[in-house]
């Protein structure tokens, strides 16, 4: 039987190849909360307060979901909650919703000066910003002389 001798370059994609899941994985951490930050800060301009009947309707998910959520968002210092009443966003979680509907807004735009109709850029941009790091978002702003 032979051996394999693990070469260094096998470890250096392996770590790289590992970073790079990390980022998704991260991504998709964040993707919810800053999903459901900016829901809340819509319904509260919208209405004047966030219910979470209202969120669970918005994303189509149960009670108990959003109660797990908003308990998650309340651990993480971005919202604020009591039992049967409204939810709020602290000031940590309001700068959260206003620099994803930035992200999403820069996105979207982006996917439109490329060529891609506003409605599917809409779906698209929902998707794509929380994957989209520093640099592909500075080549957006670029493109989009911002």
């Amino acid at each position: 039987m032979g051996s394999h001798q693990e070469h260094p370059t096998d470890r250096l994609l392996a770590t790289s190849r590992a970073a790079r899941f990390a980022r998704v994985r991260e991504a998709h951490q964040s993707e919810l909360a800053e999903d459901y930050v900016e829901m809340i800060d819509d319904l509260i301009a919208e209405h004047g307060e966030a219910r979470s009947a209202d969120l669970a309707e918005c994303f189509g998910v149960s009670p108990g979901t959003v109660a797990r959520t908003v308990q998650r968002l309340v651990r993480d210092g971005l919202a604020t909650s009591e039992p049967y009443r409204s939810i709020f966003l602290t000031a940590k979680g309001k700068a959260m919703a206003t620099q994803a509907r930035a992200r999403h807004g820069l996105v979207q735009d982006f996917l439109v000066s490329i060529g891609v109709d506003r409605d599917s850029a809409e779906l698209d941009a929902e998707g794509i910003e929380h994957h989209v790091g520093p640099e592909a978002l500075a080549a957006f702003r670029r493109h989009l002389g911002r």
